[in-house]
């Protein structure tokens, strides 16, 4: 049950905070590298801590509102586990290299404007679809590690 609970919690509290309280300033910055280096990190970083409290506040109501009790340390754990990804991946640089790495980095840049082209912006690209997978595989890992074991206090 703690499973469900939270995996379920986890993916509505995902598309609330990376589609809603995510900036547009933290959007278009947080993949920033060279001189944008610094401004990059500290958009990533700010976009990954409303998006880590957004989780927090909706698996607690989601617990109240259940009375499943979600074990505080587990969760904290599940927390941490997946910001650190969500901000590996949201640097895209990190995510762009893995595709790469595994024959996806075509499909990756499918539908992205053409350099030197005035192509139309989407957000129906390959590197949105596989930037979500990956958030959904670690919200999935997350509402395992809170699901798992016996609370530890």
């Amino acid at each position: 049950m703690r499973f469900a609970v939270a995996l379920a919690a986890l993916c509505a509290a995902h598309e609330v905070g990376d589609q809603w309280m995510q900036t547009h300033h933290q959007a278009l910055t947080k993949g920033g590298r060279g001189e944008q280096q610094r401004a990059g990190q500290a958009a990533c970083a700010r976009h990954v801590v409303t998006m880590t409290a957004t989780k927090a506040l909706m698996l607690g109501v989601t617990s109240v509102a259940t009375r499943t009790r979600l074990p505080l340390g587990r969760t904290a754990l599940a927390l941490g586990v997946d910001a650190a990804s969500h901000y590996w991946a949201d640097r895209r640089f990190t995510l762009a290299g893995l595709a790469d790495r595994l024959g996806k980095g075509e499909y990756y840049r499918l539908g992205a404007p053409r350099e030197g082209r005035d192509d139309n912006v989407t957000i129906g690209t390959g590197a949105y679809a596989l930037d979500q997978a990956w958030h959904a595989a670690w919200l999935w890992v997350a509402a395992l590690i809170v699901a798992s074991g016996e609370e530890v206090m």
